[in-house]
This record gives C-alpha cells, structure tokens and sequence, in this order.
C-alpha cells in the first residue's frame, strides 16, 4: 500500500495540471493512467487565449508557442463571420493550434520536472474509504494490482469515470442523436486556403491543417451519414466521398493516421464534489467538440482545483474553500453544454430555413458586441466568477486580471504572471504601500507581498491601490480608488 496526499484518476491533459498544481504545493501526488502508452490521436487541436494565460502564471506558456500555430480568430458554429480576439486585454489574443498528443507530452514533461508520480497501464478497479481522508484505491496493471492509500481523489477519467460512479454523482444529459466523421488524413487538389470552413445544401466541410508533417484534419457533416452510430468504422473512402460532394471539388484523401466519428452526447455532473473526491474535465461535463472548447474548460477545472485543495490538504484554508471548486466551475460546464447545443443546432441541419439562420447569425456576428460576447466565452477571458463562499463581500472578488510588466519597489522588472509562478496567493500594492484587507482564514504566511512603481490596475472599472490575487489569477479583494 503506497501512501499519497492526492491520488489523480486520469492522466491526460487535465489530470496531468492538476498534479502539477498539487504537486507545486508540495503535496505528494501520483497520477494513475490506463493506458500504457501516451495518447496518439489529437482529439482535441485549440488551445484558447485563457489556457496560455494559465500556462504563463506558471512559466511555462512559451513550452507551448513554440511549437503550436496561432490563429487570430475563432468560429462559432462555423460561420462564415469569425471571432475576433484582438478586442481582449492579453498576451495571447488568438488560438493556439496544436495537436492534443504534444499538449499532453508538454504538460507530463512538466509535471515529471515537479516530481509528479505517473504510472501508467495502471487502470483502477475499486475505491473505498471514508467522505473525509481514507480513501483506498486498487489499480490492475500487468506485474498484477497495486494499492494506494489517498487523502483525496480527483476523477479526471472521462465519460466512464470510475471516480464519479463510486462517489454515485449522477451524469445528466442526452445520448448521442447523431455523427459527424473526422480524419487526419494527407490532403491533396484542394484549391485555395489550406484552412476551410464550407456549409451548403449539401452538408458541411471544416479542413484545417493538423501540424508540421503536412497533415490535415477533415471534419464531415453529411446529412446523408449523419445518422450512422458513432461507433462504426470510419473509412478513408467514406469520409472523402462524402468530403467531395459537398464541397464539389475533386480532391483526393490518402495516407489517414487517424479515423474516427463523434457525436453530440451531452452530459453534466450534478455534482463536481462528494466529500475529497472530485471531478474535472469530461469526467464532470461532456458535449460535442464545438469551438474547441472542452479541453480547455478541463484545464480551467483542474488550476481552480489545484490551489484550493492543495491550500486544504496543507492546513492554509478552511474545508469550506473546498465548495467554492463546484459553486465556480459547475455554471462554466452547465454554460458549456448550452453553448455546444446552440452550436450543434446551427452546425449540423442544411435545410433552407437553417441555412437562412446560419446567414442572420453570421450578419449578427459582424456586430461587435455579439463577437465580442461569444468570442469571450470560447476563449475564457470574460469569465468572471461570481461572489460565492469564503470570496463573499470582497469587493472586485473574481475577476480575471489581464498581465501586466511591472517594477517593484527595488527596481526588478518582471510581470503580473511571473509573480504568480510559486502558485501562492499574490497581494500587489500599487501606490505608496497601501494595503487590502486578507480574508480571517488566510494566513499572512500563504501570501506573498509585492510593491510595486507605477503600476496600472483596473479592478470592477476602478483604479486599484492594491489588490489580492489568487493563485489561478483572479482578483479574491483589492483596495479600489474612489469615484
């Protein structure tokens, strides 16, 4: 029996963060993963402007850049009118292609840097133990089984979570009420663009170049195949027969690496919390892959996550800062599936009068505040969280705090995000020294202390003298000039 702070369910993406979160608190932490080998498909190809963000706050955003494309702009529900991110306060006003396969590979490079235990071929069989801090997990690999003993568990292991069956959290939603068809494939006689989004009477087409290897994916939805279960094989001639028609040219699919349909399932935890056992990622919400959005919402799971359990297990916060992990990320996945539902409408009907929807809305696109209001839900940057639990009454709690250079008080010149890098809470004050009042049940050694020289903070539309940040980078307080 292997003693553990944290045991971690699931080692992609998601699971993976959240252990280097915990593990940067000093917690000890291993992460038990099914699969023997790391995963080869990209299911997931977008990272948002809000997941670099999260990376930067840990010094690792460029790991990412340098080997991913960024787009400027986004869709929604492919239309033809595309979000505009250049509108946002950021570092990083634009998606970042790269193949889920690379992301994983960067984040358990950097999870192992932090001392992160992965096991992997390790697929657990059972969980057991109290609400409170016994769990016991036993887990199958092929040298036979193996036992840990857990303070807390975090299910990070999508739709069939074993976490979330054993903490009997029910999974609301809807089963899959169609398929859509998706290849990695060599792409050749395609006139124009190498990037593509094509909706007509015919169906729908999306081509988007997949990475450096000359690789493309090529997203189908016929309405001839729509119907076929997700679960059937995917040919190569199938997907380009299909590709041909729509878009009415004659290009050729050859060479596929990967093969495969996906649906519109939608489902939401109703619970992310039972006791020390938690959800994250698909294993709390899943929802058609519309607008690259899952992942990403994962990531975000497991930073909020991370510091607050981390802060628990460590005796720095009371149990109740636990709540506030389901009262802030729950609405994000209920505000998900509406979104992916609302996409899913638009994306997959090509009779006449859903194509004449798809053209108002694209018309409405063009209207900057619509852009703006949807571009800042995919990529994460209007996320405010609401006042909830221990953040109650703090004035400007939740929001989101863009990054900034600044120069502290002995002349070193840094950033808002590079402060944030330890993952401790950060409170800056900005002019003369001025101070914001820290919460009762936070301990002045959790926090560390910046003064800064001429530094700009806008908090809740107001001039900030000094504010209190939380290790994910929104605002818990901040001391705000008078009107």
């Amino acid at each position: 029996m292997k003693d553990v702070d944290v045991a971690v369910v699931g080692g992609g993406p998601v699971g993976l963060w959240v252990a280097c979160e915990l593990r940067l608190a000093g917690l000890e932490t291993v992460v038990l993963e099914r699969r023997s080998t790391p995963m080869a498909q990209s299911r997931a190809l977008t990272m948002h402007g809000r997941t670099l963000e999260l990376f930067a706050m840990r010094g690792v955003a460029e790991r990412f850049l340098a080997e991913g494309r960024p787009i400027p702009t986004g869709h929604y529900a492919a239309l033809d009118t595309r979000l505009d991110f250049s509108v946002f306060d950021t570092r990083y006003p634009f998606m970042l292609f790269l193949p889920q396969s690379r992301t994983e590979a960067l984040i358990e490079d950097r999870a192992r840097e932090l001392g992160v235990e992965i096991l992997r071929g390790h697929e657990v069989t059972g969980i057991t133990g109290r609400e409170r801090q016994d769990y016991r997990l036993s887990a199958r690999h092929e040298r036979g089984e193996a036992s840990f003993h857990a303070r807390a568990v975090i299910g990070a292991d999508a739709r069939r979570s074993i976490v979330r069956q054993t903490a009997s959290i029910a999974f609301e939603g809807h089963d899959a009420t169609l398929s859509i068809m998706m290849g990695d494939v060599c792409l050749r006689g395609l006139d124009g663009p190498p990037m593509r989004m094509v909706s007509n009477a015919c169906g729908g087409v999306t081509i988007v170049p997949v990475g450096r290897d000359g690789a493309t994916r090529v997203i189908v939805v016929d309405p001839e195949r729509i119907h076929v279960p997700v679960g059937e094989p995917l040919t190569l001639g199938e997907l380009a027969s299909s590709a041909r028609r729509i878009l009415g040219e004659d290009i050729e699919l050859c060479d596929p690496i990967w093969l495969s349909r996906f649906g519109d399932e939608t489902r939401l935890a109703t619970h992310y919390r039972s006791g020390r056992m938690f959800l994250a990622g698909d294993a709390a919400h899943l929802h058609l892959p519309a607008g690259g959005q899952g992942m990403n919402v994962g990531l975000q799971d497991a930073m909020n996550l991370g510091w607050k359990l981390a802060a628990v297990l460590n005796g720095t916060a009371p149990e109740a800062l636990l709540d506030t992990y389901e009262k802030e990320r729950r609405p994000v996945g209920a505000q998900l599936a509406r979104n992916t539902e609302a996409q899913g409408a638009l994306m997959t009907h090509f009779d006449p009068s859903h194509l004449a929807l798809r053209a108002e809305m694209s018309e409405l696109l063009r209207m900057p505040d619509v852009n703006r209001r949807l571009a800042g839900v995919l990529s994460g940057f209007d996320l405010q969280y609401p006042p909830v639990g221990l953040f109650t009454g703090e004035a400007g709690a939740g929001q989101r705090l863009p990054d900034r250079d600044v120069i502290l008080a002995d002349g070193t010149a840094t950033s808002l995000y590079r402060l944030l890098t330890p993952g401790t809470w950060l409170h800056l004050s900005c002019e003369g020294g001025v101070q914001t009042t820290l919460p009762g049940w936070l301990p002045t050694e959790a926090v560390r202390f910046a003064v800064t020289r001429g530094t700009k903070l806008e908090v809740s539309g107001r001039e900030a003298h000094a504010v209190l940040i939380r290790p994910d980078g929104y605002t818990a307080g901040a001391e705000l000039a008078r009107r």
